[in-house]
């Protein structure tokens, strides 16, 4: 067909296309074109069949330019569309009779401008112009010097492949301006993959205007590309505006699906029903998803175990997710499922398509579907009467379930048996047994054996459909022993009434206790286990309780007119067994105790009506043994009646105050007879102290009326001040006397009279040695410090002995009265012995005078004297000594005697 073109469009509508299609086995087949694109009109396509089996059809396109710069493109599978326009079958195809086949192709044709009038082409500029030559910008026409103007072209986009294998560069199209033909022109080309990030992935040649791509395209690194076009003289000077271009890169299947992940969990019920969702895996693939090199689809490969069936699950080809078509899913046999999954692009096309494949971990999730069952039948234990938290059967039961899981933990109750709740079942979480155990205390007197009836079931409800076994209940035989059970006192805190004061030996009552074992022949024996008073006696055979002495309610012991004691009652059992028991006693009050009048001492003025003495009495007794009391004066002596009386105020008060006028000051022993209201009454004749004095005008007693009252006259007083003084004056002189003396022993000098004190003396000296006054004196006597006591007990080769002593106050001794001239020696060492024993004594070092100058004496050591002549010392050295010692050396030296 042949069409004019339209001003306002590029491309034709379907309408508006006429394609015919032949065959050579003369049969028609149907193609139809979804899109065709057009950017030169009219034009002329011829389609022709050539192959019965393989379709091939030629497509041929006319256009202005003589079918110059057209392409083909489609996105059939089946079909591929060469540059010539040959469209081909991809891949072995049969084509039915009667078969409609569909294919969308895509033809690009661009406009080539026509030659100006009056000037023919070049042979080299035609073919530059009939090839891929793109002339974007408006052209220009004039005619009789006018011209006219059109709009800029849209330039289609430019489709390039991804992981093409070049070689690079490889031309992509070739951009001209009209006006080239006049000046030179410089193309370029900005955009991203150009000038910006990643660079330089298109260029062009900025002479020519061929455009090309450096390296291979992938679109998922970068789906398309937007540049713009530049035309500039060789001054820079913009010539044509800028053009954009579009360039795609199309996608080929270049990437497998990726799952999410590698391994899958899921978990599925025992027992579910076919179609049972299960779980849902997710791959991705980095193709485009509008096309097929992007589609997944899944299916499942292998499945392991295969039981009880082979495909226990299926998976949905495009959602990925997996659901049960078979029943008979049971944990007890199949715990989990392993399932290989694979994904394929290509919309799962094994032949074409990429796959990947993962792993779903399907596990088989328990549910009650199996009941508890004993492992027997009955069961059996033995419990000792009287004890309780004792475990007395365990029970074992066989679940099938997973164990530790509420489908599995077993719990137990007692149906029949145990009408009291002497018996519970625990669970023991670890194995599972139940086991029975004492709550409440048996008595082998009352039941010696119980029969059980229990029953198992599950934490967790069983499923539905699932029935409970008979074997789920069984017979627990317990058996009760007996034991030695301790006596026990029928009424325990036993309350009995009596009057105090009942006599020594009267029996009170019979306090018994009962031996519960009235299967053993047993005995039992009475003792006191607690009596405060030692009031009581018990037999020790037959529990009577009798008076040990007389009950006093007034005593200490009772609380609240209540005496209580403890018994103690034991058998003669193997081993023996004991109970107490306690008696209380109310003791009922006697009046068996006198009243006692208050207060005992009281203080009234000499002169009458101006006060009163307000008097009561106390009685240990209780009502009614106690008040009214009765107050009254004794008729003997007749001076009380005379000076005293007495007015009731009420039933437990009286008055007591003066009858005379006045009354000489002093302390007066009043008696008083106080009668209480008991029966028979009791009375007590008490004498209160009063102390009658001077008072003031508001009834006070003055300070001198105290002293007054107490007994003593106005001389009295004035001698014992006299008294107070006089001590006073003595001690004072005391004082300055032992002060004058003190100052007196401190201006002593040494050797004065002897009735001065030695220790003076010591003060005067602060040297190591005598003056030149004594060097006639036998200093040998100062040379020896070590004979003092306290001195013998420092470190042997230490002489100072100029510390304090510390010890108790020594006895000074009585020295003569005049000392011997020639007895110097002595004098100085008693003077030294007593200045050593006084610890008060100060200066503390004075000792130092004496201090040790020397090795020794000159003398030598006499230590070796003997008073007994026998031995075998050698004395004849003696007579080497002088006249003196001669006769010491006639005594030992001499020969033995006969």
């Amino acid at each position: 067909g042949r069409k004019r073109r339209k001003k306002s469009k590029s491309c034709l509508p379907l309408n508006e296309i006429l394609i015919s299609v032949s065959t050579r086995a003369k049969s028609r087949v149907k193609i139809k074109c979804l899109k065709l694109v057009f950017d030169c009109f009219p034009y002329h396509a011829n389609l022709t069949h050539f192959s019965p089996l393989f379709l091939s059809v030629l497509v041929k396109f006319n256009n202005c330019a003589g079918n110059k710069g057209v392409r083909y493109e489609t996105n059939s599978l089946d079909f591929k569309v060469r540059a010539d326009g040959t469209l081909f079958a991809a891949h072995h195809l049969q084509v039915p009779s009667k078969q409609l086949i569909l294919v969308e192709l895509t033809v690009c044709s661009f406009l080539f401008p026509t030659q100006p009038k009056g000037r023919k082409a070049l042979p080299g500029e035609l073919v530059q112009q009939q090839s891929d030559t793109l002339l974007p910008w408006r052209q220009h026409q004039s005619a009789n010097g006018l011209r006219r103007q059109k709009r800029d072209w849209v330039i289609p986009p430019i489709n390039v492949p991804e992981n093409s294998r070049g070689p690079f560069p490889q031309q992509l199209v070739r951009i001209r301006s009209d006006k080239d033909k006049e000046i030179h022109i410089r193309y370029s080309i900005t955009g991203v993959g150009a000038d910006q990030p990643p660079m330089e992935v298109f260029n062009i040649d900025p002479v020519s205007g061929r455009m090309y791509v450096t390296r291979p395209m992938d679109r998922e690194e970068r789906a398309s590309y937007h540049l713009r076009a530049h035309a500039v003289d060789m001054n820079g000077n913009k010539v044509e505006n800028p053009i954009d271009l579009y360039i795609y890169v199309i996608d080929m299947n270049d990437n497998r699906p990726e799952f999410i992940n590698q391994v899958y969990n899921g978990s599925v019920d025992e027992g579910s029903k076919p179609g049972t969702y299960v779980m849902t895996v997710t791959a991705n693939d980095a193709d485009d998803a509008t096309t097929a090199n992007g589609m997944v689809r899944y299916r499942i490969v292998t499945q392991t175990p295969q039981s009880p069936s082979q495909n226990m699950f299926t998976i949905n080809s495009e959602t990925g997710d997996i659901v049960t078509v078979a029943a008979g899913l049971d944990r007890e046999k199949v715990q989990q499922y392993i399932v290989i999954v694979q994904a394929t692009d290509m919309e799962g096309n094994l032949n074409y398509g990429l796959s990947n494949t993962a792993t779903a971990i399907i596990t088989v999730t328990d549910v009650n579907d199996n009941p508890p069952e004993f492992t027997t039948s009955t069961y059996s234990g033995e419990v000792p009467e009287n004890r309780v938290e004792v475990v007395v059967a365990n029970l074992t039961v066989l679940d099938r379930d997973q164990p530790h899981s509420p489908n599995w933990n077993a719990i137990y109750r007692i149906i029949s048996g145990d009408p009291s709740g002497h018996f519970t079942i625990r669970t023991d979480p670890v194995t599972n047994e139940g086991m029975v155990t004492v709550v409440k205390a048996v008595d082998y007197e009352m039941n010696r054996a119980f029969m059980l009836t229990v029953m198992v079931s599950n934490q967790a409800p069983l499923a539905s459909g699932i029935q409970m076994s008979f074997q789920s209940t069984a017979g627990v035989t317990i058996s009760v022993t007996d034991v030695n059970e301790a006596p026990y006192f029928p009424t325990n805190h036993k309350l009995i009434r009596l009057e105090e004061g009942v006599p020594t030996g009267t029996v009170l009552t019979t306090f018994s206790a009962v031996d519960p074992d009235r299967f053993m022949q047993q005995a039992v024996r009475y003792s006191k286990l607690s009596d405060p008073a030692n009031w009581l006696n018990i037999n020790a055979t037959n529990g009577q309780i009798t008076t040990a002495a007389v009950l006093d309610r007034e005593s200490d012991y009772i609380k609240n007119n209540v005496y209580e004691a403890t018994f103690l009652a034991a058998d003669n059992g193997i081993p023996p067994a004991s109970g107490t028991g306690t008696l209380q006693i109310y003791l009922i009050d006697i009046n068996d105790n006198a009243p006692e009048l208050l207060p005992k001492e009281a203080q009234i003025c000499e002169k009458p009506n101006l006060n009163v003495i307000n008097i009561t009495a106390a009685d240990a007794d209780i009502d009614p043994n106690v008040g009214p009391f009765v107050f009254e004066l004794p008729s003997v002596p007749s001076a009380v009646r005379k000076n005293w009386t007495i007015s009731r105020l009420n039933g437990d008060y009286a008055q007591l105050s003066l009858r005379i006028m006045y009354l000489e000051a002093g302390v007066y022993d009043v008696p008083i007879i106080v009668t209480d209201s008991g029966n028979p009454p009791l009375y007590n004749t008490s004498v209160i102290k009063v102390k009658v004095c001077p008072c003031d005008e508001n009834g006070d007693c003055t300070t001198i009326g105290a002293v007054a009252a107490a007994g003593l006259g106005t001389g009295a007083i004035i001698a014992i001040l006299i008294c107070i003084i006089i001590l006073l004056t003595m001690v004072l002189l005391f004082v300055v006397w032992m002060k004058r003396r003190e100052k007196e022993r401190h201006t002593k000098q040494l050797l004065i009279d002897p009735e001065d004190d030695v220790r003076d003396n010591i003060l005067k000296y602060d040297e190591e040695g005598g003056g030149e006054e004594d060097q006639d004196y036998d200093l040998s006597q100062l040379q020896q410090p070590e004979t003092m006591d306290h001195v013998l007990n420092k470190t042997p080769g230490v002489r100072r002995v100029d510390e304090r002593p510390i010890g108790a106050e020594p006895q000074y001794p009585i020295r003569p009265v005049i000392p011997h001239p020639g007895d110097i020696g002595d004098f100085i060492n008693e003077g030294l012995r007593a200045a050593d024993n006084d610890p008060t004594a100060p200066p503390y070092d004075s000792l130092l005078v004496f201090d040790y100058e020397g090795s020794g004496s000159t003398a030598g050591s006499v230590s070796s004297l003997n008073s007994s002549s026998s031995g075998d010392q050698d004395y004849d050295y003696l007579n080497d000594w002088g006249p003196r010692f001669k006769k010491l050396a006639d005594m030992y030296g001499g020969g033995e005697e006969d």
